[in-house]
């Protein structure tokens, strides 16, 4: 029998993702998460993962995806490339990773589909992604009805943040009660710095992903304060 009072969280142990899992903490009776090493850049991504679950006493699993970094062509696999969120000659920033978010909503449905969950949530959305396009609405809906066809399981693909600034996924955390967890638990910077604690955080503060945090914090702060 399908379980619907559960969620299984894609989860990286960044700041979207993990106000997804807080988010999802509050909808559901019963949340698991699982998170993919597919040769990022480094995986203290996945460490915090594996500390914010154990905090809250949820289940996680860390699956392997190997061929991501095998092929390349990113600079989220690829050390010697520079990280960048200018668009290339395809139009797109070389952190674009193609094909990532549909095989880590393959696999997700994949082991939701074994544990009888069909509740799966994401931290993709399409207003601060620089174009991706494996985060837009028309990809996560195609994916779910994808999916619902292939496994003839009624699969809901959750997309809390989908429509959310950065300013406002800071406002979500808020509202959920952990804006100071994710601030000081979850890690977003591409160079995987662990040692510059900011007051949006810990990171290099240099990279697109910390300039993208540190942005919509201090947007969120402004309105929050009254400024």
């Amino acid at each position: 029998m399908t379980d619907n009072s559960s969620a299984l969280v894609v989860f990286s142990g960044g700041q979207d993702s993990t106000t997804c899992l807080f988010w999802a903490m509050e909808k559901f009776t019963k949340i698991q998460a699982i998170s993919f090493d597919y040769g990022q850049r480094h995986n203290i991504e996945l460490q915090i993962a594996e500390k914010i679950c154990e905090k809250y006493s949820i289940t996680h699993e860390i699956l392997a995806v190997n061929s991501l970094k095998e092929l390349g062509g990113n600079s989220l696999t690829m050390d010697s490339m520079a990280v960048t969120f200018e668009a290339t000659e395809n139009s797109l920033p070389n952190t674009f990773v193609p094909g990532r978010n549909i095989i880590f909503l393959t696999l997700a449905a994949a082991r939701a589909y074994q544990m009888n969950i069909t509740n799966i949530v994401t931290g993709v959305g399409q207003e601060d992604y620089s174009g991706y396009p494996d985060c837009r609405e028309e990809f996560v809906d195609s994916m779910e009805k994808t999916l619902r066809l292939g496994t003839d399981k009624a699969f809901v693909i959750h997309r809390p943040l989908m429509f959310l600034n950065k300013a406002e996924i800071w406002e979500l955390s808020d509202q959920l009660g952990h804006l100071q967890e994710i601030i000081e638990s979850t890690h977003t910077c591409y160079n995987g710095i662990r040692d510059q604690l900011h007051d949006w955080g810990y990171g290099c503060g240099s990279c697109p992903a910390c300039k993208l945090r540190a942005d919509g914090y201090r947007l969120y702060m402004e309105k929050k304060n009254g400024i």
